[in-house]
């Protein structure tokens, strides 16, 4: 058996080829399959098989593209309500590729439909070594049951079905079954996964905090409570899914734009979106622009951060990056992308249009500024579990996916300075893009952010939350 995991850390999305014996199974792919018909044809195996675990909220799937350039079948759990062709697979039925056999555990519980994949190499042992389990189990956490809630579903009854798939079927396993999961950290999926990218029956059963001995009351009181909020696009990914995705090939490639048809986009209610580094960004960049950097989990900013719908102009230091940018947004399903600015930011200043600036400042000068200036205001804009367990003294908690909901909450003084922070300074810029348009006028991004600071050696404080 050959068996092999493409991991996409903008989306930290994990799917999966298994080959054997001139066939192979693609599971889980990301939008732009080619990579999956590279390494089949590198095999010398013909793709049999495309599995879907479930319908996938936080990326747009490739499974409708991959089936038609290769004839491959369609598999995904029955409850699903797929509406392209496919095969939909229960409980204990199989599927084989070459001499291995990929038996389904329908696995509900982060969705209705979710089912998890036994890999079995029959040359090897008639027992399971493998499990691929969706968004059922992370490393370090389980997926969220909140998702459903469209179709009928409250969390409470998702967050019991996953305790079932979990303590009756998953957790039946051995434990040395290797387990790989559909996503890992950072992923909106769950709330907190290891960066790991696999693990063991065994090792989730001692070290995750969803699988230790409880109740199932608990449990679902545990899973139901202090979710993070749903990113707008989950709902609509989900269902170009059940219906399945153009190709990419087919998306319009977006028209360059000079410095007055980008001024004109944007008074017409255009997002304006600078791709590049917190550093460039905050150095010159055009005024009222999101910045959500290539570097980092783009598309998982972008698509939080971005209405489905919304028309795009990007910003960007070359081409090539625009053209990255679209695809890597197509992956999320923001596929509005109606130009972008010729000539990047010099062409905007060239044109005699004023720019704006972020001053950068390091851990060091913010300690400074925290001890010498009792007017600063500082505010972190990592997840609530990452601000309980340490953050700078004085600092505000505001999730950068819902800092534009708790503006009003923060109370915040525009005329103030504003000093941003996140783990390592992605965030933060994404978050200072957004205060600007608020009129905040004495901005600062702190590079290297609550990581760096804490590598100093500096004092943090801990708050005791309700998560978990």
């Amino acid at each position: 058996m050959y068996f092999k995991q493409f991991y996409l850390g903008c989306l930290a999305h994990a799917s999966y080829l298994i080959a054997a014996a001139g066939e192979a199974a693609v599971v889980d792919p990301q939008r732009d399959v080619d990579q999956y018909i590279t390494e089949a044809e590198a095999q010398g195996c013909r793709i049999k098989y495309v599995i879907e675990t479930h319908l996938h909220a936080d990326f747009v799937s490739g499974h409708a593209e991959l089936a038609a350039r290769t004839g491959a079948e369609v598999v995904i759990g029955a409850q699903a309500g797929a509406k392209f062709p496919h095969r939909a697979v229960r409980d204990g039925d199989e599927l084989h590729v070459g001499q291995v056999v990929l038996r389904i555990l329908e696995t509900p519980g982060h969705t209705p439909e979710g089912i998890s994949l036994l890999v079995i190499d029959t040359t090897v042992s008639d027992q399971p070594q493998k499990v691929l389990t969706g968004d059922t189990l992370f490393i370090g956490d389980v997926g969220r049951p909140d998702l459903a809630g469209a179709r009928g579903y409250t969390s409470e009854m998702m967050a019991g079905m996953l305790y079932d798939s979990l303590h009756d079927k998953l957790l039946k396993l051995a434990d040395n079954v290797e387990v790989y999961p559909a996503h890992g950290a950072g992923s909106m999926c769950g709330r907190n996964m290891s960066q790991e990218t696999s693990s063991t029956i065994g090792q989730q059963r001692q070290f995750n905090y969803a699988l230790k001995p409880m109740a199932r009351a608990e449990f679902v009181r545990m899973m139901t409570t202090d979710l993070p909020e749903q990113p707008a696009y989950f709902a609509r990914d989900a269902e170009i899914n059940r219906t399945g995705a153009p190709a990419l090939a087919t998306l319009p490639h977006p028209r360059a734009l000079a410095p007055e048809e980008v001024a004109q986009q944007i008074e017409s209610g255009a997002v304006l979106l600078d791709v590049r580094p917190a550093a460039e960004f905050g150095a010159a960049h055009v005024p009222g622009a999101l910045n959500v950097g290539l570097g980092g989990q783009f598309a998982i900013w972008a698509g939080s951060l971005i209405a489905p719908t919304a028309a795009i102009i990007i910003v960007g230091e070359s081409e090539a990056q625009v053209d990255e940018s679209v695809m890597r947004l197509a992956r999320v399903g923001l596929e509005n992308v109606r130009g972008y600015l010729r000539g990047g930011v010099e062409a905007w200043r060239a044109a005699g249009r004023a720019t704006a600036t972020v001053p950068q400042i390091s851990v060091a000068e913010l300690k400074e500024l925290i001890e010498t200036r009792p007017d600063l205001q500082v505010l972190d804009v990592r997840h609530p579990p990452e601000y309980a367990s340490g953050h700078v003294p004085r600092a505000q908690s505001a999730p950068l996916a819902q800092l534009e909901k708790q503006f009003e909450q923060l109370h915040l003084d525009a005329a103030r300075p504003l000093a941003v922070i996140c783990a390592g300074g992605y965030r933060s810029s994404a978050a200072t893009s957004i205060l600007a348009r608020h009129d905040f006028i004495n901005l600062l991004n702190v590079n290297g952010g609550t990581s760096a600071w804490i590598s100093a050696g500096y004092e943090t404080k801990t708050t005791v939350t309700g998560a978990k």
